[in-house]
C-alpha cells in the first residue's frame, strides 16, 4: 500500500515538472509579427500656397507673389543713393574794369551830389558875404574834406570869384569843377602795379581794421583783374578768422583762381610766403595776399602785419599795399591810415561803401594825409562794383547834372 502511494506522489511531481519547463518554453518562443497594417489611402492635405488659410484649402485661382500682403517686417529699408560728385563751380567772367565808375556814376551822385549841390547853391548868392564864405568851410568839413584842404579850396574860390565878377550858374560850376579836380588830383598815377618789368609774380597785400569789407574787396579786386586779363592766386593770410579763408576761395573760384590757405590760426606769414611760392610755380601774373584785419591800436598785431610783409619780401619786395577803408568812418579812418602806413609803406587806398555816405571829401583828406592815392572805391555789394578811382567822374557825381 505504502508502494502505491509512493508511487502516485513520484508521478505527481513528474508531471508537475514536465508541465513547468512546457510553460516556460512557451515563454521564451518569439511572437509572431502583427499583421501588416492596412495602408491609408488618403493623399496627404495640400501645403497651404501663401496668403492661403492653412486649415481650410481652397480651390480658388492661386495668387502670384505680387498679389499677396505679406505681413510687416518693419519700415522699408532706405538704400541711399552714393553722393553725386561736387560739380566745379561755372567760371564766371567779370565785367570790363574800364568805365565801371561811369555805370556806378549814378550810385555815387544819389549820395555825394549834395556836397557839389550845396556849393553851388551858396557861391550863386549875390553877396558872398564873410558868413556865406563860413557857410562853404562848413559844407566842406561836413563832407569830411578834412581842414586844410577846406581852407586851401575856400581861398582859391575866394580869389576867382572876385576875378570873375558876375557869376553865371555854368559859370560857377566849371570854376568849382577845376579846383576841386586840384584838391582830388588828377596827376596822381593811381593804377594798381601787378606787372614788375623783371620778375613774375605782382604782389599785392591788402591790410585794414576789422569790419571794413577786407576780404570782400580782396575778392572783387581778384575779379578786376581777372576781367583786366590776368591769371590770380589768392593767398588767405586771414587765419584768425574762421570763415575768412572759405569766403576768400569761394571769390577765387568763380574766376578760376587757385586759393592758398593754412590751418585756421596758423601763421599768416607762412601762409603769405606758401601763396607767393605757389604763385611762382605756377607762373601767374599776380598773387593777392588778404590779411587778418586788425585795431590800429593793438601793437602786437601791427608788428604781426610788418612780419608778413617781412617774410613776403623774402620772395621779392611788394609791389602794391593797399589800405581798405571804410568811407563811412569818415576822420576815424585817416588815424587808421597813418598808424598802417608807419607799419607796412601803404602804396594804394581802397575806400569801400562811398555809396552809403554823404562824405565823399574823405577821398580828399586821406590823399592829403598820407600823399598816396585812392586807386580803387566801392559802390555797392555787387561782384562787379569796385571801381577803379577815375577824379573826373567822382568830381562829377559830386557837382550832378
Amino acid at each position: 500500500m505504502e508502494t502505491i502511494i509512493l508511487a502516485v506522489v513520484i508521478a505527481v511531481v513528474v508531471l508537475g515538472a514536465l508541465g513547468g519547463l512546457l510553460y516556460t518554453s512557451r515563454l521564451k518562443k518569439p511572437l509572431p509579427p502583427p499583421p501588416p497594417s492596412k495602408p491609408d489611402l488618403t493623399a496627404p492635405p495640400a501645403e497651404p500656397h501663401v496668403g492661403d488659410e492653412a486649415e481650410t484649402p481652397r480651390d480658388e485661382q492661386r495668387r502670384t507673389i505680387e498679389e499677396v500682403d505679406l505681413p510687416g517686417g518693419g519700415a522699408p529699408t532706405t538704400v541711399e543713393e552714393p553722393p553725386a560728385a561736387e560739380t566745379a563751380p561755372e567760371i564766371e567772367i567779370p565785367e570790363p574794369s574800364a568805365g565801371r565808375l561811369i555805370r556806378l556814376r549814378t550810385r555815387l551822385s544819389r549820395s555825394q551830389n549834395a556836397l557839389g549841390k550845396g556849393l553851388l547853391t551858396l557861391l550863386s548868392r549875390e553877396h558872398l558875404d564873410e558868413e556865406t564864405w563860413e557857410e562853404i568851410e562848413d559844407t566842406l568839413l561836413t563832407a569830411d574834406v578834412g581842414v586844410q584842404p577846406t581852407q586851401e579850396l575856400v581861398e582859391r574860390l575866394r580869389e576867382r570869384v572876385k576875378v570873375l565878377g558876375t557869376r553865371t550858374p555854368e559859370e560857377l560850376r566849371g570854376l568849382l569843377r577845376e579846383e576841386l579836380l586840384k584838391l582830388v588830383g588828377t596827376d596822381m598815377d593811381r593804377e594798381v602795379k601787378t606787372e614788375p618789368e623783371s620778375r613774375k609774380p605782382g604782389i599785392v597785400m591788402v591790410v585794414g581794421v576789422n569790419g571794413t569789407g577786407k576780404t570782400t574787396t580782396t575778392g572783387k579786386l581778384a575779379r578786376v583783374l581777372v576781367a583786366d586779363g590776368r591769371t590770380v592766386v589768392l593767398g588767405a593770410a586771414d587765419t584768425f578768422r574762421a570763415a575768412a579763408a572759405d569766403q576768400l576761395q569761394t571769390w577765387g573760384e568763380r574766376v578760376g583762381a587757385h586759393t592758398v590757405r593754412g590751418p585756421e590760426a596758423g601763421d599768416p606769414a607762412s601762409v603769405a610766403f606758401d601763396s607767393v611760392k605757389e604763385g611762382k610755380e605756377m607762373g601767374v601774373d599776380v598773387v593777392l595776399i588778404d590779411t587778418a584785419g586788425r585795431l590800429h591800436t593793438k601793437t602786437g598785431l601791427m608788428d604781426e602785419l610788418g612780419k608778413v610783409k617781412r617774410v613776403v619780401e623774402k620772395h621779392a619786395p611788394l609791389d602794391e599795399v593797399l589800405l581798405v577803408l571804410d568811407a563811412t568812418t569818415g576822420q576815424n579812418g585817416l588815424v587808421q591810415a597813418r598808424v598802417f602806413s608807419e607799419v607796412v609803406d601803404i602804396t594804394g587806398i581802397v575806400l569801400t561803401k562811398l555809396d552809403g555816405t554823404a562824405k565823399g571829401g574823405i577821398v580828399i583828406a586821406v590823399q592829403n594825409e598820407l600823399g598816396v592815392p585812392v586807386k580803387l572805391i566801392g559802390l555797392g555789394e555787387g561782384p562787379d562794383d569796385l571801381a577803379p578811382f577815375d577824379p573826373e567822374a567822382f568830381v562829377d557825381a559830386l557837382l550832378g547834372d
